[in-house]
C-alpha cells in the first residue's frame, strides 16, 4: 500500500490518473447507454453488441496510431484529440430511430480511435515520469481509475438513458472528455518529448533516424516486442484471454435475458465487474512484485476461465460473483504486459510499442466480439459458456506463461522491479 500512497502523491501520476477517472466515467457510461440504445431500437442482442465491436475495432490500427504519439508531441496530441471528441459527440443527440444507427456506430468508431492514440501517449509519459518500481503501481490505478469506473457510470448512464435517453449520455461523455483535456493543460513530464529533445543513448536499433519512413516506424514496435522473450509471452497470452473475454462479453445481454431481467440490468453486472477491477488496482504492484510477471498473469488467466464457465449458472448471485471475479483476473494479464513495455523500452519507441501491444492483444477483442455477436444467435449460452471457459484453461495450461523454461529465458521477470 505505501507504493500506492507514493504513486498519488506524484503530480504528474495524479493529473493522468484524474483525467482517466473523468473520461473513463464518460466512456463506461456511453458503452452500456449504446447497446441498450440499439436494443431498445432494433431488439436486436446482435446489433447490440456491435457497439462494442465498434469501440473495439480502431485497435486494428494500433501500431499506425500508435506512431502518432512518437511522432507528435503527446501533451498536445491529449489536449487535441480529445477536444475533438468532445465535439463529435454532439452529433448524437439526433438520434432517434433505426435509421440513424449508422451515426451512432461511426461515432463509436472514432471514440475507439481517439482512445488508442490517448492510451499510447498517457503510457508514453507516465514511463518516464515515473520511477520504474512504481509503473505496476500506476498502472493497476489507472486500470481501476478506468474499469472501476463500472461502479458508478453503467448505472448513471443506465439510470440517464431511461430518463432522458441516449442524447443526455452523449452529453455528458463530450463533457468528460472536454474536462480531461483541461487536465491535459496542466501536464509537465518530465521526459520530453522524442520530437524535442533526442533521447539520452540513442542506437540505431532503437531510435529512428528523422526521415525515416511511417511504415518504417510502425515496424519498430514489432520488432521490439518479437525480440524480447517475456513481452512476447505475454502478449500472446493476454491476446488470447482478450479472444476469449471478448466472446464472453458479447453473450452480456443473452445472459441479462437468461436471468429474466430488462436490458438495463446490464449496468448492474459491469458494476460487480468494476468492483472487482477496483480490489485488483489496489494490490495489483505488490502482487506483481511478489509474484512476477509470468505468475501475477496466469493467476489471472485461470480467474477469468473459471468466472467464465461458471456464468452458465442462471442466478443471480453467480452471474454478481463471475462478474466481479472476472475484474478481478481479466486485467491481469494486461498490467502485466503494458507494466513490462514501460520498463523495458526506450522512450522513443514507447508510443509505438505500447499501442502495437495494445493490439495484440486487444485486436483478439474484436474478433471474439465479433463471433460472440453471431454465435448468440446460434447456440445454446449455458454449453457456449462453459466451452469458453474450459478453452481458456486448456490453452493456459500449455502456454510457456506457466513453463519453467520461460523463467531463465527471461531474468527481467524475476526481478520486475
Amino acid at each position: 500500500m505505501t507504493s500506492t500512497v507514493h504513486v498519488l502523491r506524484h503530480p504528474q501520476a495524479r493529473l493522468l490518473l484524474t483525467a482517466t477517472l473523468i473520461s473513463g466515467f464518460g466512456t463506461s457510461a456511453l458503452w452500456l447507454a449504446s447497446g441498450i440504445w440499439v436494443k431498445d431500437l432494433t431488439g436486436s442482442n446482435g446489433l447490440a453488441a456491435l457497439c462494442l465491436l465498434a469501440m473495439w475495432a480502431p485497435g486494428l490500427a494500433g501500431p499506425a496510431l500508435g506512431t502518432l504519439a512518437d511522432r507528435v508531441p503527446r501533451k498536445p496530441l491529449l489536449i487535441a484529440t480529445n477536444l475533438l471528441l468532445g465535439a463529435l459527440l454532439t452529433t448524437l443527440t439526433g438520434i432517434d430511430s433505426p435509421a440513424d444507427l449508422w451515426l451512432l456506430l461511426t461515432l463509436l468508431v472514432l471514440y475507439g480511435t481517439a482512445g488508442v492514440v490517448t492510451d499510447a501517449a498517457e503510457s508514453a509519459l507516465v514511463a518516464g515520469s515515473l520511477p520504474p518500481a512504481l509503473l505496476g503501481d500506476f498502472n493497476g490505478l489507472r486500470m481501476t481509475a478506468n474499469e472501476g469506473m463500472k461502479l458508478l457510470a453503467p448505472l448513471a448512464g443506465a439510470a440517464l438513458y431511461s430518463t432522458h435517453g441516449g442524447p443526455a449520455v452523449a452529453v455528458l461523455d463530450s463533457a468528460t472528455c472536454l474536462a480531461a483535456a483541461a487536465l491535459h493543460t496542466r501536464l509537465n513530464p518530465r521526459t520530453a518529448d522524442p520530437t524535442a529533445t533526442p533521447p539520452p543513448t540513442p542506437t540505431p536499433t532503437s531510435t529512428p533516424a528523422p526521415r525515416t519512413p511511417w511504415r518504417a516506424q510502425i515496424a519498430e514496435g514489432t520488432r521490439h516486442l518479437r525480440r524480447h522473450a517475456l513481452l512476447h509471452v505475454l502478449v500472446r497470452t493476454a491476446g488470447l484471454t482478450m479472444l476469449i473475454a471478448g466472446v464472453n462479453g458479447a453473450l452480456t445481454y443473452a445472459v441479462v435475458e437468461n436471468l429474466h431481467h430488462a436490458p438495463a440490468y446490464a449496468g448492474t453486472l459491469a458494476a460487480a465487474q468494476g468492483a472487482g477491477t477496483v480490489a485488483l488496482g489496489l494490490f495489483s504492484g505488490r502482487a506483481l512484485r511478489r509474484l512476477g510477471a509470468r505468475r501475477f498473469a496466469a493467476a489471472g488467466v485461470a480467474l477469468t476461465a473459471a468466472a467464465i464457465a461458471l456464468r452458465a449458472i442462471p442466478s443471480d448471485p453467480a452471474a454478481l460473483a463471475c462478474a466481479a471475479a472476472t475484474g478481478v483476473g481479466l486485467p491481469c494479464p494486461l498490467v502485466a504486459a503494458f507494466t513490462t513495455v514501460q520498463r523495458e523500452t526506450p522512450d522513443a519507441l514507447l508510443g509505438r510499442v505500447s499501442a502495437t501491444a495494445s493490439t495484440l492483444m486487444f485486436a483478439p477483442n474484436v474478433v471474439g466480439l465479433a463471433a460472440g455477436a453471431a454465435l448468440v444467435e446460434l447456440l445454446p449460452l449455458g454449453p457456449l459458456l462453459i466451452a469458453l471457459g474450459v478453452t481458456l484453461l486448456a490453452a493456459l495450461a500449455h502456454s510457456p506463461l506457466i513453463a519453467r523454461r520461460t523463467a531463465s529465458r527471461s531474468p527481467s521477470d524475476a526481478n520486475p522491479t
